[in-house]
């Protein structure tokens, strides 16, 4: 059974993750909302989405506004 791509879910994961990183949650919502709207935008073309690509699409975001965000992200079934 395919996925589909769900902007909710990955914002609330963003968002999860922030909290872990103690990120105020004014801040935390900020990023997510770009970040997102910035994958959305990035993946529009495409008409399959696999995991690959939206790791990739949201690495490169959650570089650019939050680097530490993007290292719990990337490496967030490592972490206990």
């Amino acid at each position: 059974m395919a996925k589909v791509f769900s902007a909710k879910k990955v914002r609330a994961e963003l968002l999860v993750n922030a909290r872990a990183l103690d990120i105020p949650s004014g801040a935390a919502k900020d990023f997510a909302d770009m970040i997102t709207k910035n994958v959305e935008k990035s993946l529009k073309n495409k008409k399959i989405i696999t995991d690959d690509d939206l790791k990739r699409a949201l690495l490169k975001q959650l570089n650019i506004y939050n680097a530490d965000l993007a290292y719990v992200y990337e490496n967030r079934d490592k972490i206990i």
